[in-house]
C-alpha cells in the first residue's frame, strides 16, 4: 500500500482557507497513491472553540472531499470538528474511492486544553478494511494509552494517529509512536501538523512512518511537506507468524466512557 503523509500547517479558525489549501494539496498527490493521511482538526487547527469551526456530515466539503478520493482512486483520512445533535465532536474520518465513509470520535480528549469540557467523547474504537488492510484510527492524546490501541487478536495490521502534538513535548511523539509499532506488531502512520497556533503552540511536524518491528520507514520530518512510503503486508504477517508475540496477549475489556 502506498501513503502519503500531508504535514502542514493551519490558518487559525479559518475554516475557508484551510479547506482550500488541503483540496489543493490533493489534487497534487502522486498517482498510485492508495490512501492519503491528513493531520488532526486540518480545517481550523486544534480550537476549543467549535461553535466557530464545525461542519456537518453531510456538509458540502464532505462531499469535495468524496468526490475528490473517487477521481483520484485514493482514501482519505483526518479529523475534523463535527456537529451532531447538539454536541461536538474531534472526529477522524476515513473515506473510500467509492464515496463509503466511516469514523471514530476522539476518546481521550486533551484535559491539559479543557478538551473534555467543550467536545464529547467517542466510546468505539474502529476497524476499517480497505484494500485488504484492516486499519485503526486514532487520534492525537490516543497515543498516550496503550490500552485502547492494544492488537491483542491481530485486529489490525496498520495504525494511524493524527495529532497536533507540539515541539515542547515531540519526544513523547517520537516515543510512543515507536512503542505502539513494537507492542502491536504493526506498521504505524503518525501525521502531525506544522507551524504556530493561537495559543502559543510551536509544531515542527515530525510526521513519520513506522514499521511493525519500530523501525523507520520514514524518519521524523521538519515544516510544510507531503511525504509518501510504501508498506507491505506480506512481510508483516510473516514477521507476526514467526515471532507470534501477539498470541501471548493479555485480553481484556474496556469500560464505556461517560457522555
Amino acid at each position: 500500500m502506498k501513503i502519503a503523509l500531508i504535514q502542514e500547517s493551519m490558518v487559525w479558525e479559518d475554516c475557508t482557507q484551510n479547506k482550500k489549501n488541503f483540496l489543493n494539496h490533493l489534487n497534487t498527490i502522486e498517482a498510485g497513491t492508495d490512501l492519503v493521511v491528513l493531520p488532526e482538526m486540518f480545517t481550523s487547527g486544534f480550537t476549543m472553540n467549535p461553535e466557530k469551526v464545525f461542519i456537518t456530515m453531510e456538509d458540502d466539503y464532505i462531499e469535495q472531499l468524496k468526490k475528490c478520493c473517487k477521481e483520484n482512486d485514493f482514501a482519505l483520512s483526518g479529523s475534523i470538528v463535527v456537529k451532531e445533535e447538539e454536541k461536538y465532536f474531534n472526529r477522524m474520518f476515513f473515506i473510500q474511492p467509492t464515496g463509503e465513509v466511516s469514523f471514530y470520535d476522539k476518546r481521550h480528549l486533551f484535559s491539559l486544553a479543557g478538551e473534555e469540557k467543550v467536545y464529547s467523547p467517542g466510546n468505539d474504537r474502529l476497524i476499517v478494511n480497505y484494500r485488504g488492510w484492516s486499519i485503526c484510527p486514532l487520534v492525537c492524546y490516543d497515543l498516550r494509552f496503550p490500552v485502547f490501541s492494544r492488537n491483542t487478536t491481530s485486529e489490525y495490521d496498520l495504525l494511524i494517529y493524527v495529532a497536533s502534538w507540539p515541539d515542547k513535548r515531540i519526544y513523547a511523539w517520537d516515543t510512543l509512536l515507536k512503542a505502539r509499532a513494537i507492542e502491536n506488531m504493526s506498521y504505524v502512520v503518525g501525521v502531525n501538523r506544522s507551524g504556530s497556533d493561537e495559543n502559543d503552540n510551536v509544531y515542527s511536524g515530525h510526521s513519520q512512518v513506522v514499521d511493525y518491528m519500530g523501525q523507520y520507514l520514514i524518519e521524523p520530518q521538519v515544516g510544510e511537506k507531503i511525504m509518501y512510503c510504501q508498506i507491505d503486508k506480506v512481510l508483516q504477517d510473516k514477521a507476526r507468524n514467526g515471532l507470534a508475540f501477539l498470541k501471548d496477549a493479555d485480553q481484556f475489556t474496556i469500560a464505556k466512557k461517560s457522555q
